[in-house]
């Protein structure tokens, strides 16, 4: 191990000198007997203590006697461009890679909120000022092609990331300070300087690539390349943006660990990628797909009048947790000159008639969204601002509107008739006071017509698209709907090349750094500040997130969040479904207990599913 980890030691030398001049992270001697002190956990909580005790034998949400076998067969909407989910340049790559293929140094328990537990690493130690990490290597831990992973990889991993990642991951590992290595299988990251407690978590997270072989020069490229990883499965065969096949690695190293007992319990995962979502359903409904999470609330009313329901083959299935269900909604371009104006926005936003659509397309099954972390106890709706909350916003004045304050604000609530006059009056005042007056050719301003093109990527989007039009018709707003195919619209979206398109931010179980990477999408640095007056309120109520140290401060400073956002109307706001709709091959099964906060889209490869055995024939 030793000879190993010394020639691993000298190669990520060569690779990175020069690099860590620049970025300030090295082999330095270890600092001070702070971190000493603390003791090494095996979870780490982004609040208070983990759920599951030291010696936990299995997730609360897996079963540990669930078989292992079968074949799951997936169908997916979009398509894929590279298999590298961590560099600046992929247009898309299959988010289930990270976890079933690639791993991190721990790992997220879907029971709780923020709550990671060990995995590569198998224990951390950190102050309680959350100045000093340590992360403790599993000796047993391999890459696929059997070479141990060390504390080099670690460091090599977290040295690239932080300059040829993705921005979120670039602007994360940014914070750190500096990463010490001190033998083959503990690294120290040195976290003094910031006041984000969430970063320790951030650094659990961090996936742990192979320094022998992964290739630097190239690694903003796209890539094919089945790639040498530590997870369950292996990447066995790959169709570019068609098909992706994944299979047990059957010398996985980490098999007994607790995170995994009871995981991952198929041979063989086949995914199909699908561009038309319609041919995605015929897939399903012609029995090429064993399970699918329905988005769709008229089709899950509707369109599961089948054989293969009627006969048992197929179980339509809801599953409810208890997590925020997040944003998703039309989202305005605010490096468009009209939209910079939070009166056209409003304006805009109150032409939405949630209440038509939500009768005449989806048989009232769903709700409508009316916070960035709506059904969870981070919303501010229906709570006026506690004391808290009034500090925390007590310097940025009239950026939060006296009923968001309040905990009053709704989005407008339309009579249903598609022709709401009340509510165009209203839209109309507000444009007036924006400077816009009705003309021939609709509204205008200093001669300039508002109109706009609404972006989409599916038939269901575009015909919400092509209603929410016409009723900007209605009060002289030319809004243009264009369909591109998945891979161009979110190329498009990437570039920020459209003036308002259908988003969806998902929320964590918890909120936090993720807020940094959404708020970016509204007012990037280099595009300038189009947020105007609310950008620091937004930055410094996301500080107040990070710094959190107990469960009420983080909720406080949630809702305080929350309120700026809904103040800015940034989105116009869809609906939500309190549900989860999946319908699925009956020989799937799951525990009894399904976790609490689930990564959407549900459980992504149903690690904690499995095929139920089929009894042998009894023999006459």
């Amino acid at each position: 191990m030793n000879a190993v980890f010394e020639a691993a030691r000298g190669e990520w030398r060569r690779f990175s000198f020069t690099a860590l001049a620049v970025v300030g992270v090295g082999l330095v001697e270890p600092a001070g007997n702070a971190s000493r002190a603390a003791e090494p956990r095996h979870g780490l909580a982004i609040v208070g203590a983990p759920a599951l005790p030291e010696n936990f034998d299995h997730l609360p949400y897996a079963d540990p006697d669930a078989p292992k076998g079968g074949k799951l067969r997936l169908g997916m909407f979009g398509a894929f461009e590279s298999l590298n989910r961590f560099n600046v340049n992929y247009v898309r790559s299959p988010l289930f890679l990270l976890g079933a293929v690639y791993e991190t140094l721990m790992t997220r328990s879907e029971d709780e909120q923020k709550t990671y537990y060990g995995l590569v690493a198998r224990s951390v130690e950190m102050d309680d000022a959350r100045r000093r990490a340590t992360f403790h290597l599993d000796p047993r831990a391999h890459f696929s092609d059997g070479v141990p992973i060390t504390s080099a990889d670690v460091l090599f991993t977290f040295e690239l990331l932080r300059k040829k990642g993705a921005l979120r991951l670039r602007e994360t590992f940014g914070r750190v300070g500096a990463a010490e290595i001190v033998d083959a299988h503990t690294i120290v990251f040195d976290l003094t300087g910031t006041d984000d407690r969430e970063l320790p978590l951030q650094l659990a997270a961090l996936p742990v690539l192979p320094l022998h072989a992964t290739d630097v020069e190239h690694f903003a490229d796209a890539s094919l390349s089945p790639p040498v990883a530590s997870g369950p499965y292996l990447v066995a065969d790959v169709r570019p943006g068609q098909r992706l096949v994944l299979r047990r690695d059957p010398n996985y190293w980490g098999k007994d660990l607790p995170v995994r007992r009871g995981m991952f319990n198929f041979d063989e995962i086949d995914v199909d990628y699908y561009r038309d979502a319609g041919a995605l359903f015929e897939a399903f409904k012609g029995g090429l797909v064993d399970f699918r999470e329905e988005m769709s609330a008229g089709r899950w009313a509707n369109g599961y009048d089948l054989p293969i329901v009627e006969d048992g083959r197929v179980v339509k299935e809801a599953i409810t947790p208890p997590r925020p269900v997040g944003i998703e909604g039309f989202l305005f371009n605010l490096r468009k000159e009209a939209f910079r104006d939070v009166r056209v926005r409003e304006a805009i936003g109150m032409m939405f008639d949630f209440e038509w659509i939500n009768a005449n397309y989806y048989s009232n099954l769903y709700r409508r969204t009316k916070s960035y972390f709506d059904e969870s106890e981070f919303s501010s709706s229906g709570h006026a601002a506690s004391a808290v909350e009034m500090r925390l916003l007590a310097r940025f004045s009239n950026v939060v509107r006296a009923d968001v304050m309040a905990g009053e604000w709704r989005p407008p609530i339309h009579d249903g008739t598609a022709r709401d006059r009340e509510l165009s009056r209203r839209a109309q005042a507000l444009l007036r006071a924006a400077g816009y007056a009705l003309a021939d050719t609709g509204l205008v301003k200093d001669g300039a017509p508002l109109q706009f093109e609404i972006l989409v990527s599916s038939r269901d989007e575009e015909r919400i698209a092509l209603t929410f039009s016409a009723s900007l018709a209605k009060i002289g707003i030319d809004a243009r709907v264009r369909l591109v195919d998945y891979v161009q619209f979110v190329r498009r979206r990437q570039q920020f090349d459209y003036e308002m398109l259908i988003a969806r931010w998902i929320s964590a179980a918890a909120p936090g750094g993720e807020q940094r990477v959404h708020w970016s999408e509204i007012a990037m640095e280099a595009a300038g500040d189009f947020a105007g007056r609310a950008s620091p309120a937004v930055s410094a109520m996301i500080d107040a997130l990070l710094a959190a140290k107990t469960r009420d401060e983080l909720i406080m400073a949630a809702r305080a969040l929350d309120r700026v956002l809904l103040s800015g109307f940034y989105f116009v706001p869809l609906y939500h479904a309190s549900e989860i709709w999946t319908a699925h091959d009956a020989r799937l099964k799951h525990p009894e207990k399904t976790p609490r906060y689930p990564i959407l889209p549900y459980s992504l490869l149903l690690d904690n599913w499995w095929f139920e055995k089929r009894k042998p024939l009894k023999q006459n």
